[in-house]
């Protein structure tokens, strides 16, 4: 990387972009609304079930100039932008959010809330993980908390992080996706008795969309 490069990547006027598409989104709060995704490369937190691994190593994915990026998103319909990683925090996002706000898009980010959050978020999705706890800002503005269900003990660890976040803050519980056959039942049954929870499906992987 030349100096050049990391003078803008520090800037956030470049980015290792992995991939950036049009779909729907298929999780969480928002599912089901059609939004222009941009995927970071790099992630400090590292997920043994994480079902991306390939956006984890940040130099396999080119640097990108951030502008390079607008041209896509002119004849697209809807107005919502997802940054998406890997670890979206590790980079300094403000250009990024910016540009896409002075352009009229609605910027919604997908955090591990390891790193503080740079940039203007319309939504933060806060999806900790357990090998590297969210910022304690990063709960206090979050508008979603999904936690992925890989096991019975994720049901009191998700318990002890809507402790932490704002009362404005949606709960979803999120059954991980391999896990499904032995871990939607008991998803179900905890929310049906716990209501302040949602459920949380990969819809996108049952409709096979990026």
């Amino acid at each position: 990387m030349t100096e050049q490069e990391k003078s803008l990547l520090k800037s956030g006027k470049m980015l290792p972009i992995m991939e950036h598409f049009y779909t729907i989104q298929g999780e969480g709060s928002n599912t089901g609304k059609p939004a222009y995704f941009i995927r970071i490369g790099g992630c400090d937190v590292g997920c043994h079930w994480c079902d991306v691994k390939e956006s984890w190593d940040a130099s396999l994915h080119p640097l990108i100039p951030v502008d390079d990026i607008f041209p896509f998103l002119e004849d697209i319909p809807s107005k919502d932008v997802v940054i998406t990683g890997g670890e979206p925090s590790l980079y300094n996002l403000n250009y990024l959010c910016a540009q896409l706000k002075s352009k009229g898009y609605n910027t919604f980010i997908e955090t591990s809330g390891a790193n503080e959050l740079s940039g203007q978020w319309d939504w933060i999705c806060l999806s900790p993980k357990k090998t590297a706890p969210p910022k304690k800002l990063v709960y206090s503005i979050a508008h979603e908390l999904k936690i992925i269900i890989h096991n019975d003990d994720d049901f009191k660890w998700a318990e002890q992080h809507a402790k932490e976040v704002n009362g404005e803050c949606r709960l979803l519980l999120q059954p991980e996706w391999s896990k499904m056959n032995s871990m939607l039942q008991k998803t179900i049954d905890f929310v049906m008795n716990n209501p302040k929870w949602n459920i949380s499906l990969q819809s996108h992987k049952f409709m096979h969309i990026p």
